[in-house]
C-alpha cells in the first residue's frame, strides 16, 4: 500500500469504529491509490473488516439483547456472503451500488429529519428474527459483491426500520465478522486473496477502529445521529458519482 491509501485505511477504521461506516473508502483508495485490480482489493478488504468485527462482536458479549439481534442478521449474513462472494467474478456490481446508493440516500434524509432523541429509546415494536436474518441475507449479498463491508447497508436499513443507533452501530460492526468468514472459502477457492494484504489491512482497521470507538462514547446521540446520516448522504453521492461520471 502507497502512504496515501494507507492514510485512507486508517480513516477508514475511525469511521468504522466511530459511525458502523467507513468501509466504503477501502476499495476505492486500494484501486485508485495503490493500483490494486478491483476482485483482489474487494476481497481483501472483505475479509479484512473480519478484525474490527471480531473485536465487536467480543464487546457485544455483554450486551445480550443486540448480540442476540446481531446473530439473527449474521444467520442471514453468512449464505448471503458466500453468494456474493460467488458472484463477484461475474456479476456486474453496479446493479448492486444503485440499490446501495438510493438506500444510503433515504436513510439519510430520514435521520436529518429525524425528531430529536428519536434514536435514544428502543422500537416500541422489537424487529422479528426473522426480519433480521432477511436483512442479514441482503447485507451479505451487497457488502460481498462491492467490498464495502457489512455496516454500510445494515445501519441505514435498521435505521429505516427505527432501531436504535448505538445498537444499529454496533450490530453493524459486529456482523463484519461473520461476513469476512462467509467470504473466506469463496475468495480462497477463486486465487484472488493476496495475504499480505489482508494482515495489514486488517490490523489497521482493528487499531483505527477502536480509536473510533473511544472517540464516539463521548458524542451525544442526536449528534452522533445528524453526524451519521450526513455521512451516509455524502457516501450516496460518492457512489453516485462513481456510477454516472
Amino acid at each position: 500500500m502507497t502512504v496515501a491509501s494507507l492514510a485512507a485505511v486508517i480513516l477508514a477504521g475511525m469511521l468504522i469504529g466511530a459511525t458502523g461506516i467507513g468501509g466504503v473508502l477501502v476499495v476505492p483508495a486500494l484501486i485508485s491509490l495503490s493500483d490494486i485490480s478491483a476482485p483482489k482489493a474487494i476481497a481483501a478488504s472483505s475479509l479484512a473488516f473480519g478484525f474490527p468485527g471480531a473485536a465487536a462482536l467480543w464487546f457485544l458479549r455483554y450486551e445480550r439483547s443486540h448480540l442476540q439481534g446481531a446473530l439473527a442478521v449474521a444467520l442471514g449474513a453468512v449464505p448471503g456472503a458466500a453468494l456474493g462472494a460467488a458472484l463477484v467474478h461475474r456479476f456486474d456490481t453496479r446493479i448492486i451500488f444503485v440499490l446501495i446508493t438510493a438506500t444510503l440516500f433515504v436513510a439519510g434524509l430520514r435521520g436529518l429529519l429525524a425528531k430529536k432523541n428519536a434514536t435514544v429509546n428502543p422500537a416500541s415494536k422489537p424487529v422479528p428474527k426473522t426480519h433480521l436474518v432477511s436483512i442479514g441475507v441482503l447485507v451479505g449479498v451487497g457488502s460481498a459483491l462491492t467490498g464495502t463491508g457489512g455496516p454500510v447497508l445494515l445501519i441505514p436499513l435498521l435505521m429505516l426500520i427505527h432501531q436504535p443507533l448505538r445498537m444499529a452501530i454496533v450490530i453493524g460492526q459486529a456482523v463484519q465478522l461473520p461476513i469476512a468468514l462467509a467470504a473466506l472459502v469463496t475468495h480462497t477457492l477463486a486465487s484472488s486473496v493476496d495475504w499480505t494484504l489482508v494482515t495489514t489491512l486488517g490490523v489497521v482497521l482493528l487499531l483505527a477502529s477502536l480509536v473510533g470507538q473511544q472517540a464516539a462514547r463521548k458524542i451525544p446521540v442526536d449528534l452522533l445521529r445528524s453526524a451519521l446520516s450526513v455521512f451516509l448522504l455524502l457516501t450516496g453521492f460518492w457512489f453516485s458519482y462513481t456510477l454516472f461520471f
